[in-house]
């Protein structure tokens, strides 16, 4: 059965294989950088109303500094609950960077900026839908959608609503790019936590009287030898100190200084524990004083059960389209860190390519196809049993 409609889907998707990939370079060509807000209208304005003709009550919430999240669901409700997919349209790059990454159809490769990560990944959402229609398949749970514009830098705009819905989904499919030529789905991502470290100390003229100074930038170092500790390689934990500033001349005892800190984990407990650790430090130098901020803002995406049942039913689904699967953790932290806390998720089913935030990112022509074949069998398929259990 499963065979059959895959068949059927894949069908369609060829014969409208044009006008999906029209579509897709029209998604690239419009520019989206995370930071700049009006260059985010023109394409939610092109997916709401994408989705407004297949059928799908669309509004969009505006954001404070970001272009906002675009909501969409069926207006009529078919299925016991929802499952709900997730994408962003941010990208990294700056406006004009088209200019000198224009996009480009070479040798069954297509390039351009952000179509890896993740406007495939949207163009996949629409086209799944389209499949699904065109060939009446009765969906068990509703698709609901969440389209966001501010996923490259935090999400921390569009978390709430992704938590809220995702508390009473039934799955979460996140449609960001797999990993490595092999495709491989991301079913566990490690969490990222920012801290800021800000040192006082005396100032005092570095050549007259340096005694009655107490440099900043010297409790630093130490408080960064202390950071680097906390590395365990073994378990996955890093922590990296990766922008440091301080003083204000070379002739003066540093009266301030400095330092960003990125830390990745695999798990909430060791999240909880360095967490702890970071904000327990205290200063060395008697004269010196030190505040941090920060914490994990995506926690740990973790290989729970309930995830791994939801990566079988892909597992299961690839082989009934001869296609051959791997999962993998990322280390990288996207939305699907926060769905995972309330619902089976399953990450990176958008298209093979590389390239993610490099001036060569591009999809393979013949993935994209494959993969909302993929995305659009996980959609028609049953519901997995399970226990929804919202996490603190």
């Amino acid at each position: 059965m499963e065979t059959s409609i895959a068949r059927h889907i894949d069908k369609y998707l060829k014969e409208h294989q044009h006008e999906m990939i029209a579509f897709l370079k029209r998604l690239v060509a419009c520019e989206t950088p995370s930071k700049d807000k009006s260059s985010q209208f023109q394409i939610l304005k092109i997916l709401e109303t994408s989705l407004s003709e297949l059928g799908f009550y669309t509004i969009l919430f505006p954001g404070k500094k970001t272009g906002g999240y675009l909501f969409a669901r069926p207006l009529v409700k078919e299925g016991n609950g929802i499952q709900l997919m997730i994408g962003h349209c941010d990208t990294v790059w700056k406006l004009n960077t088209i200019d000198s990454m224009p996009i480009k159809e070479i040798n069954g490769k297509i390039s351009g900026p952000g179509i890896f990560d993740m406007k495939a990944g949207i163009t996949q959402m629409i086209f799944a839908l389209k499949s699904l229609q065109e060939i009446q398949a009765k969906m068990d749970l509703c698709p609901v959608i969440l389209i966001n514009s501010d996923e490259e830098i935090g999400s921390f705009e569009s978390t709430t609503a992704i938590r809220r819905i995702s508390k009473i989904a039934r799955r979460a499919f996140i449609l960001e790019p797999p990993l490595g030529f092999e495709g491989k789905l991301k079913t566990a991502r490690k969490g990222i936590g920012k801290f800021v470290i800000r040192v006082r100390g005396k100032p005092a003229h570095a050549g007259l009287n340096p005694g009655e100074g107490v440099s900043a930038i010297v409790e630093l170092s130490y408080q960064i030898q202390n950071l680097f500790q906390l590395n365990d390689f073994e378990k996955g934990i890093t922590v990296n100190v990766g922008m440091i500033e301080g003083g204000s001349s070379a002739n003066v005892i540093a009266e301030e200084s400095q330092a960003v800190v990125d830390v990745r984990v695999y798990n909430l407990e060791d999240a909880r524990a360095v967490e702890k650790k970071i904000l327990s430090l205290r200063p060395k130098h008697k004269g010196t004083s030190i505040s941090i901020e920060g914490g994990f803002g995506r926690p740990p995406m973790e290989r729970t059960e309930r995830n791994q049942k939801l990566w079988k039913l892909a597992k299961e689904i690839g082989l009934s389209m001869e296609l051959s699967l791997e999962e993998t953790t990322a280390g990288g932290g996207s939305d699907g860190n926060t769905t995972s806390l309330y619902t089976a998720t399953l990450d990176g089913l958008g298209t093979v390519g590389d390239g993610a935030h490099a001036r060569h990112e591009f999809i393979f022509k013949e993935k994209l196809i494959e993969r909302t074949t993929l995305l659009a069998m996980l959609l028609a398929n049953k519901d997995i049993e399970q226990e929804i259990i919202v996490s603190p």
